[in-house]
C-alpha cells in the first residue's frame, strides 16, 4: 500500500498536501482500494467554508457511496474538475491526478491533529 511520507492523513482516510496556506486533499490509496471502482465523485461545495470533519462531497463506487470529509477547516477554493469526466483518476492516481479539493486553511494549527505516514500506516490495515 502506498502511503507517501510527505503527506498528512486523517483517520477518515483523506490525505493532505500543504502548499503554503493551501491544503490539497484527496482520499488515500487504502480508501480507494476499499471502495473499489469509483464511478462518480460529487463535490458541490466550492466556495463554501467548512469545519474539519464536515462532509465536502460524496464518492460513489460500484458497490457503495462514501462521504468525503474535511481534514482541516477552511474555504474550498478549487475542485478537481477532471474527476467529473474521469472519476477513475482516484483509483489510478489517488495522490496525484486524483486529488479532490483545495482548501484555503482557516487554522493551519489543525494540521497538528492529522496523522503522519507512520501513524496512518497503523490504522490502514
Amino acid at each position: 500500500m502506498n502511503i507517501p511520507s510527505n503527506l498528512k492523513y486523517s483517520s477518515d482516510h483523506e490525505w493532505v498536501r500543504v502548499e503554503g496556506n493551501i491544503a490539497v486533499v484527496g482520499i488515500t490509496d487504502f480508501a480507494q482500494s476499499q471502495l473499489g471502482d469509483i464511478v462518480f465523485v460529487d463535490i458541490q461545495t466550492e466556495g463554501e467554508t467548512l469545519s474539519a470533519g464536515e462532509v465536502f462531497g460524496a464518492i460513489e463506487a460500484v458497490k457503495t457511496v462514501s462521504d468525503a470529509l474535511m481534514p482541516v477547516s477552511g474555504k474550498i477554493i478549487e475542485i478537481n474538475q477532471s474527476l467529473e469526466s474521469a472519476p477513475e483518476l482516484v483509483n489510478n492516481d489517488s495522490y496525484g491526478e486524483g486529488w479532490m479539493i483545495k482548501i484555503e486553511m482557516s487554522d493551519a494549527g489543525e494540521l497538528n491533529n492529522l496523522l503522519s505516514a507512520e501513524q496512518y500506516q497503523e490504522i490502514a490495515q
